[in-house]
């Protein structure tokens, strides 16, 4: 008997070592009684110090490992349970359980034997895969992106031709002012403009043509394409000619096996009773021994125990499930014959006895399908130290080579992809390159205009509204009316063609703000109720009661819209009335759909001019322009206003009977408390006594902030530049400044800054400037500004700026700094973990671990976003935003972001540093932050409810 136990512990070691996978025995205790050389590598922790530890230690959820462990022994065996190794160097290695009790010799469990399955390899390659095939999806997009910048890149050209044509009109609107008499020869110029324009329009129309040549020539190249996959497709049916003539081969190789197969039966004869004896002595060892059963079935690879004349003595399920043989019929038959190559068999069986093992040695089973194994071996001996036997162990590697096939072929196309990519990349970038110029030099060009036009006009309409304000003779009043009514015009036309610049530019941001639509809505329709009344029109306001009382969205772009629509409902309706009304559409726990429509009882639209008036400078007709004004840019600013923020503009219209214009858009709910804007009127006197530091370059604007400012009753003091400024507030106190933001020696940017930073002071500050277009509300946020108004300046909007400023707490008056911007956002969540609950099925520890990644990752890529956006670092920081994309739809972060941060990507990419750019980054930053501290919040609570 001792002999029996000496000779089993030998050939348990021989098993042990034979599985390519760590095996582990395990005692009721958990508790490692013996490993393998698999597990001291998976681990890096030597066999004699993991003999005695505890098993649960060396994974990376303990607690898993152990209900793993708790359930071998419920069951009496696991399959397939996913865990992950913990390295003691810190790295993981994913891995499948398998694994089943074992007992004594009164058949009482003493223990458990499991193995693990390295599955790292196959996730990798899935991976890869996945990434091949989205490399694959960029570059299509970048085709499309390329296809669409080449559009888009015409269209540019169209436009400069049409702004070109709109400065034309813009110096015929100036010198409308002083000769008005000229008007039906300025019309008969814009006739030969149309005309041009017209004319322009047709030879577009033969591009068009054109680039149908060119898709027709695109489809003749797609057709030899397909002739080439016919090609492919005979020379796969040549090959498979070749592997029939292989598989003739093959059965050539198998009449010699049947040959040796009559030779190796004559040997059985000679042997029989030796094998008699020996399969006595096999099951004796069988019913002896529990433990070593357990050791055979817990590898999922094939396993067999051979004797030294190649005899099979012992196996497995699995050896029994890929053979198709039973068990009874395996014992005692020659190892060799279940190979496709007996003889190749027969040498690595040899190989074993004279190396003592070998490893990884590829064979085919012949098993029906012919699977391909990796041969694995090594000897085992008797109590004497005699080699007994073999112990192999084949492992399946048939999707193994399907994927590294699969591989292969991802990469060749990857690689022609890229080729194609790269291609497309450097004729796209060229053309980047050229539209980047162009849009430069427009945005400059703007820049300037509006900062030129706007400058005089400051003071020319400042002026005539404070000379309005004298005792005037009926006859001076009218002519000032007059200038006041035209120069109004001239700003709305600048405006106008400005917003429009910015659209194009891609720099009109959408706001996230929390607001009440009512009250918005009311004070909208409060700024036309003078005009309303003097053309003796009704107006009717229609508000859906079960609308939120408060929703988030861009309230800013919101006014814009309605103002635009209700502005030309007026000035087309001379008789009934205008209707704004607002409806609810849907709702659900997260957002509302609203439907806003202003309907009026005017001249009405003809049918025919329906599809074209949301196009830039166009209108209804000729006459529209000369009999009512505006600049045909109203409508197009409104739909490219909506439709960037997911909404859709409709309008239903009849000549002479009234036009009706409807938009939906979203809006997110919210529980927050929006406290009322409530205006200051010109009668409020409890606050006179306000000292404003004017700091602004030009005398004749100078002079109209002092004028201003003396109406209102407040003491001023005018400072020419920053440096100025900063000299007056070191020796005197005032209660706000209005900063002027282009200015020589200081700008208006920079003395905020040393206000803020280097004085410490919390004054309020209100930006002022002309240059409209390149103005960033976050930029002047974020030197400290409290908030800016555009020039040519309205008195009345200044007035409530600067008492709702100076009347607010001291706490509040505190300027939004780059720290506190963080607190700008929304208030509301801005992370929603449905999407991680859906995907983790509930499952709480495995959310904590993704939360954990979060906020493991993104700090670190919040801080380098910044830093390289500083360093001008593009490719650092086209990473970092490109590596925090994928994190947003799991947490739940608003799509918005994700778009603003694809923007970012494309101002890297184009290597542009502006305003913009770091008002986007800083955005991404603040929502990030914010979505770091409500998932440190969720996991907190998450970890309370664990049981």
């Amino acid at each position: 008997m001792e002999r029996t136990k000496t000779h089993e512990s030998l050939y348990s070691s021989s098993l042990i070592e034979a599985i390519l996978d760590p095996l582990i025995t395990i005692d009721l205790n958990g508790v490692i009684m013996d490993v393998n050389h698999a597990k001291e590598k998976i681990t890096g922790v030597s066999r004699d110090y993991l003999i005695g530890t505890n098993f649960f230690d060396y994974f990376t959820e303990p607690a898993k490992a152990r209900k793993i462990y708790e359930e071998v022994f419920e069951k009496g065996t696991i399959t397939d349970s996913a865990l992950t190794f913990l390295h003691k160097e810190g790295m993981h290695t994913n891995v499948l359980f398998n694994g089943a009790v074992y007992r004594d010799e009164s058949g009482t469990v003493i223990g458990a034997v499991v193995v693990a399955r390295d599955i790292s390899e196959q996730k990798w390659a899935v991976e890869l895969r996945n990434a091949n095939k989205e490399l694959a999806f960029q570059n299509d997009e970048k085709e499309k992106r390329a296809a669409e910048l080449i559009i888009a890149n015409e269209e540019l050209a169209f436009q400069n031709n049409e702004k070109e044509k709109r400065a034309n009109e813009l110096i015929i609107a100036n010198k409308e002012l002083a000769f008005q008499n000229d008007e039906k020869e300025k019309r008969a110029a814009e006739l030969i403009i149309a005309n041009k324009e017209l004319a322009f329009q047709n030879d577009e129309k033969e591009k068009r043509a054109n680039e149908l040549i060119i898709a027709n020539k695109e489809l003749a190249f797609q057709n030899d394409e397909k002739e080439n996959r016919a090609n492919e497709l005979v020379i796969a049916n040549e090959e498979l000619a070749f592997q029939n003539d292989e598989k003739e081969n093959r059965a050539a190789e198998l009449i010699i096996a049947n040959k040796e197969l009559a030779f190796q039966n004559k040997e059985k004869e000679k042997r029989i009773t030796e094998n008699k004896e020996l399969e006595a002595f096999s099951y004796s060892l069988q019913l002896t021994s529990q433990y070593v059963r357990s050791l055979i079935e817990a590898t999922l690879d094939p396993l067999f125990t051979i004797n030294l004349d190649g005899k099979i003595t012992d196996m497995n399920k699995a050896s029994i499930d890929i053979t198709g043989v039973s068990r009874e019929k395996l014992i005692g038959s020659d190892f060799f014959e279940y190979f496709t190559e007996p003889i190749k068999a027969r040498e690595v069986y040899q190989e074993v006895f004279a190396k003592g093992f070998v490893t990884d040695y590829p064979l085919t089973i012949r098993d029906g399908k012919l699977t391909d194994v990796l041969f694995n071996g090594s000897v085992y001996r008797d109590d004497c130290g005699k080699v007994a036997g073999v112990v192999v162990v084949a492992r399946d590697i048939m999707e193994q080579k399907r994927i590294e096939t699969e591989l292969i072929e991802a990469k060749v196309f990857a690689e022609l992809a890229t080729l194609i990519a790269e291609e497309a990349k450097i004729k796209a970038e060229t053309a980047t390159i050229s539209a980047q110029s162009a849009v430069k030099a427009k945005q400059q060009f703007l820049s300037n205009m509006s900062h030129e036009i706007r400058t005089p006009m400051n003071a020319i309409i400042g002026f005539t509204k404070v000379l309005l304000k004298t005792d005037l003779s009926a006859k001076q009043k009218e002519y000032l009316s007059a200038i006041k009514m035209s120069g109004d015009a001239l700003i709305v036309l600048i405006n106008d063609i400005l917003d429009l610049a910015k659209v194009d530019a891609g720099k009109m941001v959408f706001e996230q703000t929390p607001f009440k639509i009512s009250a918005s809505i009311s004070a909208m329709i409060h700024l036309f109720e003078t005009k309303i009344l003097e053309k003796n029109l009704e107006l009717e306001t229609v508000y859906d009661p079960q609308i939120p009382e408060v929703v988030v969205g861009d309230p800013v772009r919101l006014h814009q819209v309605i103002l635009n629509l209700v502005s030309n409902a007026v000035k087309f309706t001379s008789v009934g009335k205008i209707t704004v009304s607002v409806h609810l559409i849907s709702q659900n726990d997260e957002s509302v759909t609203l439907e806003f429509s202003v309907k009026d009882t005017g001249i009405g639209i003809a049918p025919n001019k329906i599809a074209n008036i949301f196009e830039n400078f166009q209108q209804a007709s000729s006459s529209t322009s000369r009999l009512y004004g505006g600049t045909g840019l109203g409508l197009a600013i409104v739909k490219q206003l909506i439709e960037p923020q997911g909404g859709h503009i409709t309008v239903k219209s009849e000549l002479g009977i009234g036009t009706t214009f409807s938009f939906n858009l979203t809006f997110l709910k919210t529980e927050e408390v929006v406290e009322p804007n409530q205006m200051i009127e010109e009668s409020d006197t409890e606050i006179k006594n306000i000292k404003v530091l004017v700091v602004e370059d030009i005398p004749l604007n100078q002079l109209l902030m002092k004028t201003l400012l003396d109406d209102f009753g407040f003491e001023r003091d005018i400072a020419s530049n920053g440096r100025i400024a900063i000299e007056k507030l070191e020796t005197k106190s005032y209660d706000i400044i209005l900063m002027d933001l282009q200015m020589p020696e200081m700008n208006g940017f920079e003395a905020t800054d040393y206000i803020r930073n280097t004085l410490h002071s919390q004054i309020p500050i209100i930006a002022l400037t002309a240059d409209v277009t390149t103005v960033d509300l976050a930029k002047c946020k974020s030197v400290g500004m409290n908030d800016y108004i555009a020039k040519p300046v309205d008195e009345q909007l200044l007035y409530n700026k600067i008492i709702t400023l100076v009347k607010k707490p001291a706490q509040q008056n505190a300027p939004l700094t780059k720290e506190k911007l963080n607190d700008i956002a929304v208030k509301i969540k801005c992370t929603d973990l449905e999407y991680l609950i859906r995907r983790t099925k509930s499952n709480p520890t495995l959310m904590m671990e993704m939360i954990s990644l979060y906020l493991e990752q993104t700090p670190p890529l919040i801080n380098t976003m910044k830093q390289s956006l500083l360093e001008e670092d593009w490719q650092s920081l086209y990473s970092a935003v490109h590596k925090m994309i994928p994190s947003f739809s799991i947490m739940g972060i608003s799509p918005d972001f994700e778009k603003m941060a694809k923007k970012i990507q494309e101002y890297a990419s184009a290597q542009e540093q502006s305003d913009t750019i770091s008002g986007l980054v800083l955005q991404i930053a603040n929502v990030c932050s914010q979505a770091c501290d409500e998932l440190r919040t969720e996991f907190e609570r998450i970890k309370k409810i664990q049981p």
